[in-house]
Protein backbone atom coordinates (compact mmCIF):
# COMPACT_ATOMS: atom_id res chain seq x y z
CA UNK A 1 0.00 0.00 0.00
CA UNK A 2 1.00 3.34 -0.54
CA UNK A 3 1.91 5.53 2.05
CA UNK A 4 0.68 8.86 1.14
CA UNK A 5 -3.16 8.78 1.78
CA UNK A 6 -5.68 9.12 -0.95
CA UNK A 7 -3.02 8.06 -3.22
CA UNK A 8 -4.52 5.89 -5.84
CA UNK A 9 -2.65 2.01 -6.30
CA UNK A 10 -0.60 1.84 -9.27
CA UNK A 11 -1.82 -0.17 -12.21
CA UNK A 12 1.09 -3.08 -11.34
CA UNK A 13 -0.41 -3.23 -7.81
CA UNK A 14 -3.71 -3.78 -8.77
CA UNK A 15 -4.48 -7.41 -9.15
CA UNK A 16 -5.83 -9.21 -12.67
CA UNK A 17 -8.28 -11.71 -11.69
CA UNK A 18 -8.05 -13.66 -14.71
CA UNK A 19 -5.97 -16.16 -15.22
CA UNK A 20 -4.96 -17.61 -19.18
CA UNK A 21 -3.30 -21.35 -19.55
CA UNK A 22 -2.62 -22.33 -23.13
CA UNK A 23 -2.52 -26.22 -24.76
CA UNK A 24 -1.18 -25.70 -28.37
CA UNK A 25 -1.84 -28.23 -31.59
CA UNK A 26 0.11 -28.73 -34.72
CA UNK A 27 -0.53 -27.45 -38.02
CA UNK A 28 0.93 -29.66 -40.92
CA UNK A 29 1.30 -28.42 -44.73
CA UNK A 30 0.50 -30.36 -47.76
CA UNK A 31 4.39 -31.60 -47.46
CA UNK A 32 3.74 -33.04 -43.84
CA UNK A 33 6.12 -30.36 -42.61
CA UNK A 34 5.06 -28.84 -39.52
CA UNK A 35 4.30 -25.06 -40.31
CA UNK A 36 2.19 -23.41 -37.34
CA UNK A 37 0.82 -23.83 -34.52
CA UNK A 38 -2.91 -23.60 -32.91
CA UNK A 39 -2.67 -21.88 -29.48
CA UNK A 40 -5.70 -23.08 -27.39
CA UNK A 41 -6.26 -21.03 -24.70
CA UNK A 42 -8.55 -21.37 -21.13
CA UNK A 43 -9.51 -18.37 -19.19
CA UNK A 44 -10.20 -18.73 -16.14
CA UNK A 45 -11.33 -16.45 -13.68
CA UNK A 46 -9.49 -17.05 -10.03
CA UNK A 47 -9.58 -15.83 -6.54
CA UNK A 48 -8.21 -12.38 -5.37
CA UNK A 49 -6.99 -10.14 -3.06
CA UNK A 50 -6.89 -6.57 -3.28
CA UNK A 51 -8.17 -4.12 -5.66
CA UNK A 52 -9.01 -5.72 -9.39
CA UNK A 53 -7.57 -3.90 -12.40
CA UNK A 54 -10.96 -2.00 -13.88
CA UNK A 55 -9.66 -2.45 -17.24
CA UNK A 56 -8.83 -6.42 -16.24
CA UNK A 57 -11.02 -8.42 -18.60
CA UNK A 58 -11.02 -12.27 -20.06
CA UNK A 59 -10.35 -10.63 -23.75
CA UNK A 60 -7.56 -8.42 -22.58
CA UNK A 61 -5.90 -11.19 -20.45
CA UNK A 62 -6.03 -13.22 -23.46
CA UNK A 63 -3.89 -10.90 -25.06
CA UNK A 64 -1.70 -10.18 -22.44
CA UNK A 65 -0.72 -14.33 -22.02
CA UNK A 66 -0.50 -14.66 -25.96
CA UNK A 67 2.20 -11.45 -26.33
CA UNK A 68 4.35 -13.84 -23.60
CA UNK A 69 7.92 -14.35 -24.18
CA UNK A 70 7.26 -18.32 -23.06
CA UNK A 71 4.56 -18.89 -25.52
CA UNK A 72 6.75 -17.06 -28.34
CA UNK A 73 9.26 -19.33 -27.78
CA UNK A 74 7.69 -22.42 -27.83
CA UNK A 75 6.53 -21.68 -30.90
CA UNK A 76 9.49 -22.60 -32.22
CA UNK A 77 9.45 -19.33 -35.12
CA UNK A 78 6.15 -21.00 -36.10
CA UNK A 79 3.26 -18.99 -36.87
CA UNK A 80 0.48 -19.33 -33.87
CA UNK A 81 -2.99 -19.70 -35.04
CA UNK A 82 -5.35 -17.86 -31.53
CA UNK A 83 -8.86 -19.06 -30.96
CA UNK A 84 -10.38 -15.71 -30.42
CA UNK A 85 -13.19 -14.18 -28.38
CA UNK A 86 -15.32 -11.55 -30.09
CA UNK A 87 -14.48 -9.34 -26.61
CA UNK A 88 -10.29 -9.73 -27.82
CA UNK A 89 -11.15 -9.07 -30.93
CA UNK A 90 -12.34 -5.72 -29.93
CA UNK A 91 -9.86 -4.76 -28.05
CA UNK A 92 -6.33 -2.77 -29.08
CA UNK A 93 -4.17 -4.79 -27.29
CA UNK A 94 -3.84 -7.05 -30.27
CA UNK A 95 -2.57 -4.41 -32.59
CA UNK A 96 0.84 -5.25 -30.15
CA UNK A 97 0.84 -8.33 -31.83
CA UNK A 98 2.55 -9.23 -34.98
CA UNK A 99 0.59 -9.28 -37.88
CA UNK A 100 2.57 -11.72 -39.66
CA UNK A 101 2.99 -13.94 -36.81
CA UNK A 102 -0.42 -14.82 -35.67
CA UNK A 103 -4.12 -15.66 -37.59
CA UNK A 104 -7.24 -15.18 -35.56
CA UNK A 105 -9.56 -17.70 -35.14
CA UNK A 106 -13.41 -16.48 -35.14
CA UNK A 107 -15.23 -18.97 -33.25
CA UNK A 108 -18.78 -20.42 -34.61
CA UNK A 109 -21.31 -17.93 -33.52
CA UNK A 110 -19.55 -14.70 -33.13
CA UNK A 111 -21.86 -13.51 -35.38
CA UNK A 112 -22.14 -10.95 -38.40
CA UNK A 113 -23.15 -7.74 -37.62
CA UNK A 114 -22.10 -4.34 -39.06
CA UNK A 115 -19.87 -3.46 -35.98
CA UNK A 116 -18.04 -6.71 -36.22
CA UNK A 117 -17.49 -6.23 -39.83
CA UNK A 118 -16.37 -3.07 -39.58
CA UNK A 119 -14.01 -4.62 -36.74
CA UNK A 120 -12.62 -7.04 -39.10
CA UNK A 121 -11.67 -4.39 -42.08
CA UNK A 122 -10.02 -2.14 -39.99
CA UNK A 123 -7.59 -5.39 -38.87
CA UNK A 124 -7.49 -6.50 -42.25
CA UNK A 125 -6.45 -3.01 -43.05
CA UNK A 126 -3.52 -3.34 -40.80
CA UNK A 127 -2.49 -7.02 -42.57
CA UNK A 128 -4.62 -9.28 -39.70
CA UNK A 129 -5.43 -12.44 -41.26
CA UNK A 130 -8.61 -14.54 -40.13
CA UNK A 131 -10.25 -17.87 -39.74
CA UNK A 132 -13.70 -19.34 -39.57
CA UNK A 133 -13.09 -22.23 -37.49
CA UNK A 134 -15.22 -25.44 -37.44
CA UNK A 135 -17.53 -24.35 -40.20
CA UNK A 136 -20.44 -27.06 -40.51
CA UNK A 137 -22.35 -25.14 -43.48
CA UNK A 138 -22.93 -22.01 -45.53
CA UNK A 139 -25.21 -20.16 -44.07
CA UNK A 140 -25.70 -16.43 -43.76
CA UNK A 141 -23.15 -15.51 -41.42
CA UNK A 142 -20.76 -17.68 -43.16
CA UNK A 143 -22.03 -16.04 -46.34
CA UNK A 144 -21.09 -12.10 -44.60
CA UNK A 145 -17.63 -12.98 -42.91
CA UNK A 146 -16.43 -15.06 -45.92
CA UNK A 147 -15.16 -11.78 -48.09
CA UNK A 148 -12.84 -11.00 -44.54
CA UNK A 149 -11.18 -14.34 -43.82
CA UNK A 150 -8.00 -15.95 -45.43
CA UNK A 151 -8.42 -19.46 -44.10
CA UNK A 152 -11.73 -21.91 -43.81
CA UNK A 153 -11.07 -24.88 -40.67
CA UNK A 154 -13.36 -27.61 -41.23
CA UNK A 155 -14.05 -30.89 -39.76
CA UNK A 156 -14.47 -32.96 -42.57
CA UNK A 157 -16.66 -35.42 -40.51
CA UNK A 158 -19.11 -32.85 -40.25
CA UNK A 159 -20.18 -32.76 -44.05
CA UNK A 160 -22.18 -34.28 -46.02
CA UNK A 161 -19.35 -36.92 -47.82
CA UNK A 162 -20.97 -35.74 -51.17
CA UNK A 163 -21.22 -32.73 -50.52
CA UNK A 164 -17.99 -32.00 -49.11
CA UNK A 165 -15.82 -32.17 -52.54
CA UNK A 166 -17.91 -29.18 -54.04
CA UNK A 167 -17.87 -27.23 -51.20
CA UNK A 168 -14.00 -27.63 -50.96
CA UNK A 169 -13.93 -26.75 -54.72
CA UNK A 170 -15.86 -23.75 -54.28
CA UNK A 171 -13.74 -22.86 -51.43
CA UNK A 172 -10.44 -22.85 -53.39
CA UNK A 173 -11.73 -21.01 -56.32
CA UNK A 174 -12.40 -18.19 -53.77
CA UNK A 175 -8.70 -18.19 -52.81
CA UNK A 176 -9.05 -19.65 -49.43
CA UNK A 177 -7.13 -22.07 -47.39
CA UNK A 178 -8.82 -24.98 -46.16
CA UNK A 179 -7.51 -26.66 -42.92
CA UNK A 180 -8.80 -30.23 -42.28
CA UNK A 181 -9.40 -30.63 -38.45
CA UNK A 182 -9.42 -33.74 -36.26
CA UNK A 183 -6.98 -35.42 -38.77
CA UNK A 184 -6.20 -38.16 -37.18
CA UNK A 185 -5.71 -41.14 -38.92
CA UNK A 186 -3.74 -41.40 -42.45
CA UNK A 187 -6.91 -42.11 -44.46
CA UNK A 188 -8.76 -39.36 -43.22
CA UNK A 189 -5.41 -37.22 -44.08
CA UNK A 190 -4.81 -38.64 -47.69
CA UNK A 191 -8.80 -37.91 -48.63
CA UNK A 192 -8.21 -34.42 -47.23
CA UNK A 193 -4.99 -33.88 -49.30
CA UNK A 194 -6.77 -35.25 -52.71
CA UNK A 195 -9.61 -32.61 -52.14
CA UNK A 196 -7.71 -29.58 -52.28
CA UNK A 197 -6.88 -29.30 -48.36
CA UNK A 198 -3.90 -26.94 -47.30
CA UNK A 199 -3.58 -27.74 -43.61
CA UNK A 200 -4.00 -31.07 -41.65
CA UNK A 201 -4.51 -30.74 -37.79
CA UNK A 202 -4.67 -33.71 -35.60
CA UNK A 203 -2.28 -36.54 -34.98
CA UNK A 204 -2.47 -38.60 -37.64
CA UNK A 205 1.75 -38.12 -38.19
CA UNK A 206 2.53 -39.68 -34.90
CA UNK A 207 1.06 -42.79 -36.01
CA UNK A 208 2.49 -45.87 -37.84
CA UNK A 209 2.33 -44.71 -42.07
CA UNK A 210 3.31 -48.27 -43.54
CA UNK A 211 7.08 -47.90 -43.28
CA UNK A 212 7.10 -45.11 -45.55
CA UNK A 213 8.75 -42.57 -43.24
CA UNK A 214 11.46 -42.18 -40.84
CA UNK A 215 14.44 -43.29 -42.61
CA UNK A 216 16.78 -40.23 -42.57
CA UNK A 217 18.96 -41.92 -40.15
CA UNK A 218 19.26 -45.53 -40.25
CA UNK A 219 17.47 -47.02 -37.71
CA UNK A 220 20.04 -49.46 -36.94
CA UNK A 221 22.65 -47.36 -37.13
CA UNK A 222 21.16 -45.17 -34.05
CA UNK A 223 20.04 -48.18 -32.05
CA UNK A 224 24.29 -49.17 -32.24
CA UNK A 225 24.85 -45.89 -31.03
CA UNK A 226 22.35 -46.21 -28.03
CA UNK A 227 23.87 -49.08 -27.12
CA UNK A 228 27.57 -47.82 -27.13
CA UNK A 229 26.25 -45.12 -25.21
CA UNK A 230 24.79 -46.82 -22.66
CA UNK A 231 28.14 -48.74 -22.23
CA UNK A 232 29.96 -45.44 -21.53
CA UNK A 233 32.22 -45.13 -24.50
CA UNK A 234 35.36 -43.04 -25.16
CA UNK A 235 35.15 -40.04 -26.58
CA UNK A 236 37.34 -42.27 -29.74
CA UNK A 237 35.04 -44.86 -29.61
CA UNK A 238 32.07 -42.29 -30.00
CA UNK A 239 33.86 -40.44 -32.58
CA UNK A 240 34.24 -43.97 -34.54
CA UNK A 241 30.17 -44.39 -34.34
CA UNK A 242 29.17 -41.14 -35.01
CA UNK A 243 31.01 -40.93 -38.42
CA UNK A 244 28.83 -43.75 -39.81
CA UNK A 245 26.01 -41.56 -39.23
CA UNK A 246 25.82 -38.19 -41.14
CA UNK A 247 22.61 -36.85 -40.72
CA UNK A 248 23.43 -37.32 -36.39
CA UNK A 249 26.62 -35.40 -37.09
CA UNK A 250 24.92 -32.57 -38.82
CA UNK A 251 22.41 -32.20 -35.94
CA UNK A 252 25.37 -32.85 -33.03
CA UNK A 253 27.24 -29.93 -34.94
CA UNK A 254 24.12 -27.61 -34.71
CA UNK A 255 23.38 -28.71 -31.25
CA UNK A 256 27.00 -27.89 -30.24
CA UNK A 257 26.52 -24.42 -31.89
CA UNK A 258 23.40 -23.72 -30.38
CA UNK A 259 22.85 -20.95 -27.67
CA UNK A 260 22.70 -23.59 -24.56
CA UNK A 261 25.65 -25.66 -25.29
CA UNK A 262 28.55 -23.37 -26.83
CA UNK A 263 31.87 -22.62 -26.42
CA UNK A 264 31.79 -19.47 -27.05
CA UNK A 265 33.35 -19.95 -30.46
CA UNK A 266 32.49 -21.77 -33.42
CA UNK A 267 32.65 -25.18 -33.11
CA UNK A 268 34.41 -27.29 -36.18
CA UNK A 269 35.32 -30.96 -35.22
CA UNK A 270 32.97 -33.79 -34.45
CA UNK A 271 35.34 -34.43 -31.50
CA UNK A 272 34.97 -30.64 -30.10
CA UNK A 273 31.24 -31.38 -30.56
CA UNK A 274 30.88 -34.57 -28.17
CA UNK A 275 33.02 -32.48 -25.54
CA UNK A 276 30.79 -29.52 -25.89
CA UNK A 277 27.44 -31.34 -25.55
CA UNK A 278 28.48 -34.36 -23.41
CA UNK A 279 27.04 -38.05 -23.71
CA UNK A 280 24.25 -37.69 -22.17
CA UNK A 281 23.04 -34.93 -24.67
CA UNK A 282 23.97 -37.12 -27.18
CA UNK A 283 22.09 -39.88 -26.29
CA UNK A 284 18.78 -38.00 -26.08
CA UNK A 285 19.01 -36.61 -29.43
CA UNK A 286 19.88 -39.61 -30.55
CA UNK A 287 16.60 -40.97 -29.43
CA UNK A 288 14.45 -38.07 -30.44
CA UNK A 289 16.56 -38.40 -34.30
CA UNK A 290 14.60 -41.94 -34.52
CA UNK A 291 11.62 -39.82 -35.11
CA UNK A 292 13.57 -37.46 -37.69
CA UNK A 293 12.04 -37.25 -41.23
CA UNK A 294 13.49 -38.69 -44.10
CA UNK A 295 13.77 -35.36 -46.36
CA UNK A 296 16.25 -33.99 -43.52
CA UNK A 297 14.65 -31.22 -42.99
CA UNK A 298 15.33 -28.72 -39.98
CA UNK A 299 13.97 -30.50 -36.23
CA UNK A 300 11.93 -27.73 -35.67
CA UNK A 301 9.80 -28.54 -38.71
CA UNK A 302 9.94 -31.92 -38.02
CA UNK A 303 6.11 -32.66 -36.35
CA UNK A 304 7.14 -35.95 -34.81
CA UNK A 305 9.94 -35.54 -33.37
CA UNK A 306 8.88 -32.06 -31.84
CA UNK A 307 6.13 -33.99 -30.57
CA UNK A 308 8.23 -36.67 -28.83
CA UNK A 309 10.86 -34.03 -27.58
CA UNK A 310 8.28 -31.90 -25.80
CA UNK A 311 6.72 -34.83 -24.49
CA UNK A 312 9.93 -35.87 -23.05
CA UNK A 313 11.32 -32.52 -21.81
CA UNK A 314 7.73 -32.27 -19.63
CA UNK A 315 7.87 -35.52 -18.53
CA UNK A 316 11.15 -34.88 -16.52
CA UNK A 317 10.68 -31.63 -15.84
CA UNK A 318 7.29 -32.70 -14.22
CA UNK A 319 8.90 -35.68 -12.18
CA UNK A 320 11.12 -33.23 -10.63
CA UNK A 321 8.08 -31.46 -9.09
CA UNK A 322 6.27 -34.31 -7.87
CA UNK A 323 7.14 -35.27 -4.43
CA UNK A 324 6.57 -38.98 -4.89
CA UNK A 325 8.67 -39.38 -7.47
CA UNK A 326 12.05 -41.05 -6.47
CA UNK A 327 15.69 -41.54 -8.19
CA UNK A 328 14.18 -44.34 -10.25
CA UNK A 329 11.18 -42.23 -11.97
CA UNK A 330 13.50 -39.22 -12.34
CA UNK A 331 15.84 -41.22 -14.04
CA UNK A 332 13.20 -43.10 -16.94
CA UNK A 333 10.89 -39.94 -17.49
CA UNK A 334 12.54 -38.67 -20.39
CA UNK A 335 12.97 -42.17 -21.80
CA UNK A 336 9.19 -43.23 -20.90
CA UNK A 337 8.22 -39.54 -22.95
CA UNK A 338 10.27 -40.14 -25.88
CA UNK A 339 9.62 -44.13 -26.54
CA UNK A 340 5.86 -42.89 -26.28
CA UNK A 341 5.74 -42.88 -29.69
CA UNK A 342 7.92 -45.59 -30.76
CA UNK A 343 5.32 -47.77 -32.21
CA UNK A 344 4.75 -44.79 -35.39
CA UNK A 345 9.08 -45.79 -35.94
CA UNK A 346 9.32 -49.22 -35.84
CA UNK A 347 5.27 -50.20 -36.32
CA UNK A 348 3.31 -53.07 -35.32
CA UNK A 349 1.82 -53.21 -31.69
CA UNK A 350 2.85 -50.42 -29.07
CA UNK A 351 4.04 -53.28 -26.77
CA UNK A 352 5.86 -54.87 -29.91
CA UNK A 353 8.01 -52.03 -30.52
CA UNK A 354 8.84 -51.35 -26.80
CA UNK A 355 10.29 -55.10 -26.98
CA UNK A 356 12.44 -54.37 -29.77
CA UNK A 357 14.24 -51.53 -27.77
CA UNK A 358 14.82 -53.50 -24.78
CA UNK A 359 13.52 -51.07 -22.09
CA UNK A 360 13.24 -51.83 -18.84
CA UNK A 361 9.74 -53.07 -17.73
CA UNK A 362 9.07 -50.35 -15.55
CA UNK A 363 9.30 -47.85 -18.22
CA UNK A 364 7.30 -50.44 -20.56
CA UNK A 365 4.45 -50.58 -17.64
CA UNK A 366 4.09 -46.94 -17.78
CA UNK A 367 3.83 -46.28 -21.55
CA UNK A 368 1.95 -49.49 -22.72
CA UNK A 369 -0.38 -49.78 -19.37
CA UNK A 370 -0.29 -46.39 -17.49
CA UNK A 371 1.13 -47.64 -14.24
CA UNK A 372 2.59 -45.39 -11.34
CA UNK A 373 3.35 -41.67 -11.75
CA UNK A 374 5.23 -41.85 -15.10
CA UNK A 375 1.81 -43.39 -16.47
CA UNK A 376 -0.47 -40.68 -14.62
CA UNK A 377 1.93 -37.79 -16.67
CA UNK A 378 1.57 -39.60 -20.02
CA UNK A 379 -2.01 -39.37 -19.45
CA UNK A 380 -2.09 -35.68 -18.30
CA UNK A 381 0.56 -34.74 -21.02
CA UNK A 382 -1.80 -36.24 -23.61
CA UNK A 383 -4.88 -34.85 -22.64
CA UNK A 384 -3.04 -31.33 -22.89
CA UNK A 385 -1.95 -31.83 -26.00
CA UNK A 386 -5.91 -32.61 -27.28
CA UNK A 387 -6.77 -29.14 -25.70
CA UNK A 388 -8.73 -31.28 -23.24
CA UNK A 389 -9.12 -29.28 -20.58
CA UNK A 390 -11.64 -31.55 -18.09
CA UNK A 391 -9.30 -34.16 -19.02
CA UNK A 392 -6.05 -32.25 -17.39
CA UNK A 393 -8.25 -31.49 -14.83
CA UNK A 394 -8.97 -34.79 -13.66
CA UNK A 395 -5.51 -36.56 -14.69
CA UNK A 396 -3.95 -33.60 -12.37
CA UNK A 397 -6.07 -33.77 -9.52
CA UNK A 398 -3.91 -37.13 -8.62
CA UNK A 399 -0.39 -34.97 -9.29
CA UNK A 400 -0.53 -32.63 -6.54
CA UNK A 401 1.05 -30.12 -6.49
CA UNK A 402 0.66 -30.02 -9.59
CA UNK A 403 -2.24 -28.12 -11.22
CA UNK A 404 -3.59 -27.39 -14.98
CA UNK A 405 -2.08 -24.24 -14.94
CA UNK A 406 1.54 -25.63 -14.11
CA UNK A 407 0.76 -28.58 -16.52
CA UNK A 408 0.29 -26.24 -19.06
CA UNK A 409 3.57 -23.80 -18.47
CA UNK A 410 5.80 -27.18 -18.09
CA UNK A 411 4.47 -27.79 -21.83
CA UNK A 412 5.34 -24.20 -23.12
CA UNK A 413 8.86 -24.82 -21.61
CA UNK A 414 9.50 -28.18 -22.71
CA UNK A 415 8.14 -27.02 -25.96
CA UNK A 416 10.70 -24.13 -26.09
CA UNK A 417 13.42 -26.35 -25.13
CA UNK A 418 12.37 -29.08 -27.97
CA UNK A 419 12.92 -26.20 -30.51
CA UNK A 420 15.93 -24.91 -29.76
CA UNK A 421 18.59 -27.54 -30.68
CA UNK A 422 17.94 -26.78 -34.86
CA UNK A 423 17.65 -23.26 -34.36
CA UNK A 424 20.79 -21.76 -34.42
CA UNK A 425 22.93 -20.64 -37.54
CA UNK A 426 24.21 -23.32 -39.94
CA UNK A 427 27.21 -25.20 -38.28
CA UNK A 428 30.17 -26.07 -40.31
CA UNK A 429 32.72 -28.37 -40.82
CA UNK A 430 31.57 -31.86 -40.24
CA UNK A 431 27.87 -31.06 -41.52
CA UNK A 432 28.82 -31.35 -44.73
CA UNK A 433 29.68 -34.85 -44.60
CA UNK A 434 26.61 -36.69 -46.42
CA UNK A 435 25.86 -40.14 -47.55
Amino acid sequence: MSDVEGEQPSSSQLADPYQVYFARQPMLDRDGMLCAYETLPRVVLGEVEGEVDPRASAGAALLKAFATPTLRAALSGHPAWLDMTREALFDDALLRLPADRVVFELPVGIGADPELIARLVTLHGKRYRFALDNVTKADESFAKLLPYVDAIKIDTQDIAPALLPKFASVLKSAGKLLVALKVETAQAHDHAHALGFDRFQGYYFAKHQGGLRRASAPRQALLNLLQLLAAEPTVMQLEAELKLNPVLVMHLMRLANSGSYALGRKVTTLREAINATGTNRIARWTQLLLYADGRKVKLEDDPLLQLAATRARFMELATAILPEAGPSEEDAAFLVGVFSFVDAVFGGSLDEALEVLRLPKPIRAAISRREGVLGRLLDVIEALERGDWAAVDMASAALAPLDAGAIAALALTAAEWAGMADSSAEAQGLERIED
